[in-house]
């Protein structure tokens, strides 16, 4: 336990036989070590560029480059003659001829920002292209580590800004980045936040977009489209683990803590309290910055049943460890949000929150027995928190040790499920909600199984020798790819919850038909449906005119052999015709 955490555990109440259980849980925070994950490198020589418009950009240039570890340009915005330009001026240079060198005006003006500390660049719009800073100087412009960008202008538009980027508004923030820039100079590391398993990513097939939800969710704008799959920078990523909480399939997962790390800290966090005598554990979930200061100020009047929890990011743990603290014993889980939680990051944690409630609904239980709470006022908040009553608290269920978030909510579900007050057979979800069924449309279904190609969870599955669309609901992921693929629109995906396990992982058919037999042999090779809408389409074709029509109704063997014989037939034909 870190000096921080045992200073928030003397604040909270121990007085109480609650508290004193708290406590002693509190001092298992850190039995369970993380599996250690890959680190990130950053290099900085210390160049720095500060954009602005006036003389306030000036005298922060003047005053960064006193330091001479730092490598100053000035890149004033402004127009000349009414047009937009960029004025470059070095400040101070470790390289002797660099002021003489990079001193001009650009025509243009600056469109955005991208990169991380290290790697900046400015793309820059001018009167004949779009371009960059660094494509414009060329060997005047070696690299730029570090951003000072005094413009307010949203050149860099992520909710959660890469390391060596600073934007300020006022005086304050201005002299925080003042101070904190020489020390950006040198190598940096950081974990890496992040697994991708491409295989069962819901993302795209065969150039068919259908999830996107990692890529709008992200708030550094980390991840990105490529054809089928997605591609994540590590060096924009800096953990808000939304990516990880939005992915239907596990495909991208939060790999520091994994998630079977959190999961095991959790149950022994339960298992220490309710061994201690405590009843009615409320976890509080909270990120390890804002978070943790709201924590803290408010320690001494925090309920005593109440546990917090530091996370890396609010964001980096969901409906998975939610439901499964709720099986570990836990009475209410309750996310604390505060001003500085990422909008895109606060979206998708509600988002993530209506599918946990409705599945706790359906079972009986109280739907705000998970919480989210948007101010700081934590006290104000719990006091209206309901609780499970005392003496009908849920059974600890065993650790589930593994990182895959469909297992771990199922597990969890279903441990809930066994000790439900009032269970029903299955509930409605959200749209958007990652587990559900398909439906088929008898009427237009020609059992093409192209949504059986394109399944990324491999939920729908072909009959094999039979004419039949079958479906695992345990498998689907509702990613709609399906819906998308299917050339007569006759799939479409179902949000709800099937809460009896054999029934979700047992195949069952969604669509049959009598075969189609072979018009020469009799081999059943197809659905009626697929051969009647085939030679529909195709009758007025000039390659099916006349008899060659029929062998759309042979099966593989019959219509090659029919092509040949018609060849042969033919070849007889001309030499008779020569011979005459």
């Amino acid at each position: 336990m870190d000096d921080l955490a045992k200073d928030l555990t003397r604040k909270l109440d121990a007085s109480s036989v609650n508290g004193l259980a708290r406590a002693k849980a509190m001092e298992q925070s850190d039995v369970i070590q993380a599996e250690p994950t890959a680190l990130i490198n950053y290099s900085s020589t210390g160049c720095v560029y500060i954009l602005g418009h006036d003389d306030v950009a000036r005298q922060a240039a003047l005053q960064l480059a006193q330091h001479p570890t730092l490598d100053c340009t000035l890149v004033i915005l402004d127009t000349d003659k009414g047009k937009p330009c960029i004025n470059l001026e070095a400040i101070a240079s470790n390289t002797a001829d660099k002021k003489a060198r990079l001193s001009a005006t650009i025509q243009g003006s600056v469109a955005a920002i991208k990169g991380y500390l290290g790697d900046f660049d400015l793309l820059l719009v001018t009167p004949r292209e779009q371009t960059t800073l660094r494509e414009v100087l060329g060997t005047s412009c070696s690299r730029i580590d570090i951003v000072l960008d005094l413009t307010n202008a949203d050149l860099l538009s992520s909710e959660i800004k890469p390391p060596g980027y600073y934007a300020v508004a006022d005086d304050t923030a201005l002299q925080n980045a003042l101070e904190e820039i020489p020390a950006m100079v040198g190598e940096f590391e950081k974990p890496k936040y992040f697994l991708y398993n491409p295989d069962i990513c819901a993302h795209s097939r065969s150039h068919i977009t259908a999830c996107t939800r990692c890529i709008e969710t992200c708030p550094t704008d980390a991840i990105t489209s490529i054809g089928d799959t997605i591609s994540v920078n590590p060096n924009l990523c800096q953990g808000a683990g939304s990516c990880a909480t939005a992915c239907p399939t596990g495909a991208i997962t939060y790999s520091y803590p994994q998630l079977s790390d959190s999961l095991r800290s959790m149950h022994v966090l339960l298992s220490v309290y309710q061994q201690a005598g405590g009843h009615d554990p409320v976890i509080l979930l909270h990120d390890a910055s804002t978070g943790r200061d709201s924590v803290e100020t408010q320690a001494e009047q925090i309920p005593d049943n109440v546990i917090p929890v530091e996370l890396e990011e609010l964001g980096c743990l969901g409906m998975d460890a939610w439901l499964a603290c709720l099986s570990y014993g836990a009475s209410a889980v309750v996310l604390l949000a505060t001003p500085a939680t990422p909008p895109r990051v606060l979206k998708e944690i509600k988002q993530q929150l209506s599918y946990a409630t409705a599945i706790i609904t359906g079972l009986g239980y109280p739907g705000d027995a998970i919480q989210l709470l948007t101010d700081n006022s934590i006290i104000d908040s719990m006091v209206s928190l309901p609780l499970a009553e005392q003496g009908n608290e849920i059974p600890i269920a065993k650790f589930f040790e593994s990182n895959d978030k469909r297992k771990v909510i199922r597990a969890a579900v279903d441990h809930l499920y066994q000790c439900a007050p009032t269970p029903g057979p299955l509930i409605s979800l959200p749209a958007g909600a990652p587990f559900g069924e398909v439906t088929v449309d008898s009427q237009r279904c020609t059992l093409c199984m192209s949504c059986v190609w394109q399944c990324p969870g491999k939920a729908l599955i072909a009959g094999g020798n039979q004419p039949q669309l079958k479906f695992v609901e345990n498998d689907c992921v509702q990613c709609g790819l399906c819906a998308r693929t299917c050339p007569e629109d006759a799939i479409g995906p179902s949000p709800r919850y099937l809460y009896d396990k054999e029934q979700r992982q047992a195949p069952r058919i969604l669509y049959e038909e009598q075969p189609f037999l072979c018009i020469s042999c009799g081999k059943a090779f197809a659905s009626k449906s697929v051969i009647e809408h085939m030679t529909t389409k195709l009758k007025q074709h000039a390659m099916f005119h006349g008899d060659a029509l029929k062998r759309i109704q042979m099966c593989d063997d019959c219509r090659v052999k029919d092509i040949y014989a018609a060849e042969l037939k033919l070849q007889k034909q001309n030499t008779s015709e020569e011979m005459t």
